[in-house]
């Protein structure tokens, strides 16, 4: 068997591969133009013979071609790992290197599917689940379009000092459009709003086509329709977190999935010192982003869940007591995607470690 190491690029992969006895038999870089990588993998295919080949690399924004050309070439395993921290002495070369060895030395314990202290392994998602990371992430970007196209009217409007003058509270009603659309102002800002009018016309489109694509796509995920169970959580926010989890059973205990998605405190020591810091922030960040959206809407309809908030609030502060809250979410989307259970909202005057066991309800 082989160890191949990858170091990859836009314009080309620095590759490192290993023999069984770890020794380096081939060092070079390799085009990713073309066929150049087919012709590099047929080579490597052809020394491998039937024991095959074992690759690593590390997550990039443009490795899902690798990844699906891989498998076609022989390869018998792919171990996708999290970026290191950056060294003072960086090369492609020392990187491609350091990947064949991490590899190699760690080459049982990878196989087997087993932990390897300091790596951060990464599960590359199914076909399925990638689409539906990217139909949430697309919408999400597109909401942030659409969010800052209508702040900036709002800021013509408080640069010229009339915003006051708007017939409804708010700018985002047809009333409002319809008079932002006859407003007088002055030539440059009349041209800037018009741009801003159609833009803002043309994503509201854009975000209504994407939104009923996110309500086919959930359709066909079950876990989908037990993450929605939860307050506040639409078609979009539940396949958006089920299409991040995956399997369920990957995450060995009820808080992996809240260390997953970086809600697990930092820490920091050593001897008699202990020291814990802010969140890790690890893992997807739009995760977070909802799992923050929903705190909003579980408060207010969880009496259980809002006691227990406010009194981390009283000892902590808002802020720490919102975190603490999306971590429990975490432990309680754990267990009903494992166990197949609703979300159960349970009164106020259950304590908080029965509350956690009882927010979930079989189907």
């Amino acid at each position: 068997m082989l160890y191949l190491g990858i170091d990859l690029h836009r314009k080309q992969m620095t590759v490192n591969l290993r023999s069984e006895d770890g020794e380096p038999i081939l060092r070079r870089q390799v085009s990713t133009w073309g066929d150049e990588p087919q012709k590099f993998l047929a080579d490597v295919q052809r020394r491998a013979g039937s024991d095959g080949v074992v690759v690593i690399l590390e997550v990039c924004g443009f490795h899902d071609w690798l990844l699906e050309l891989l498998p076609q070439s022989g390869c018998r395993e792919i171990v996708l790992i999290q970026p290191t921290k950056k060294s003072s002495r960086k090369t492609d070369r020392r990187d491609a290197n350091q990947l064949g060895e991490l590899l190699w030395v760690n080459r049982a314990r990878l196989l087997a599917g087993r932990k390897v202290q300091g790596l951060r392994r990464v599960v590359p998602p199914q076909p399925a689940e990638r689409e539906n990371r990217r139909l949430t992430q697309l919408r999400c970007n597109l909401t942030g379009d659409l969010t800052r196209t209508i702040n900036r009217v709002r800021y013509i409007l408080r640069r010229l000092n009339i915003e006051q003058h708007c017939p409804t509270k708010g700018v985002q009603t047809q009333k409002a459009k319809s008079w932002l659309k006859t407003l007088a102002l002055p030539a440059l800002d009349r041209l800037e709003m018009d741009q801003l009018l159609s833009r803002w016309t043309a994503l509201a489109q854009q975000r209504d086509q994407l939104d009923r694509r996110v309500v086919e796509r959930a359709a066909l995920d079950p876990r989908v329709a037990l993450l929605r169970t939860t307050p506040g959580a639409s078609h979009y926010t539940a396949l958006a977190l089920a299409c991040r989890i995956g399997d369920i059973g990957r995450f060995p205990t009820p808080r992996s999935l809240g260390n997953y998605w970086g809600l697990t405190p930092r820490c920091g020591s050593s001897g008699e010192t202990e020291r814990l810091g802010s969140i890790t922030k690890e893992g997807s960040t739009l995760a977070r982003y909802l799992l923050g959206q929903i705190v909003l809407h579980v408060l207010r309809k969880d009496a259980g869940t809002r006691e227990w908030f406010r009194r981390i609030k009283k000892r902590r502060g808002a802020k720490i007591a919102r975190v603490a809250v999306m971590r429990r979410l975490t432990v309680v989307f754990w267990h009903m995607l494992s166990k197949q259970q609703t979300y159960k909202i349970a009164a106020s005057s259950v304590g908080p470690q029965r509350r956690m066991k009882s927010t979930a309800e079989n189907v």
